[in-house]
């Protein structure tokens, strides 16, 4: 353990450990997921999303909303959800404010719903769109509205 260059060595490991390098990759996660090797997408998808990649975040929210590599748990979803969301990610926000909608995984809230689907909409995702539309319809989270 003397040896200069084992010193060295043992240093840069720990320095590289400490600054949380992730062997986390997403191609490799993205691969097993299409293949539905969901065990393998988790392992490459959580280091990520707690490193704060909001399309991980997302499809781990996706994992977590549908039960696929873990069991199905509308809480954790909603806590994912939320760090893409935040981000804005228009997938996450659209998901997020459906859920809200429902009331899944968090008490239902149509306005709280109304405006994670607005954000999402204002980034041209076309289903917070269409929902927005039946929003105002049904005075959802927002006045009646048929003209908006």
């Amino acid at each position: 353990m003397n040896h200069p260059l084992i010193r060295r060595c043992l240093i840069l490991a720990l320095l590289l450990a400490s600054i949380g390098i992730s062997y986390a990759d997403f191609d490799a996660g993205e691969a097993a997921y299409e293949r539905h090797d969901y065990a393998t997408a988790l392992r490459e998808f959580r280091p990520l999303a707690e490193q704060g990649n909001a399309e991980a975040q997302n499809i781990l929210s996706s994992m977590y909303y549908i039960g696929q590599g873990v069991a199905q748990d509308y809480k954790a979803a909603v806590q994912w959800y939320s760090k893409a969301a935040e981000q804005g990610h228009a997938e996450a926000q659209y998901s997020l404010g459906m859920m809200y909608y429902s009331g899944l995984g968090v008490a239902q809230d149509y306005n709280t719903a109304f405006n994670w689907c607005s954000k999402a909409a204002q980034q041209g995702q076309t289903w917070a769109q269409y929902n927005l539309g039946n929003m105002y319809r049904e005075g959802q989270g927002v006045a009646q509205d048929y003209k908006a």
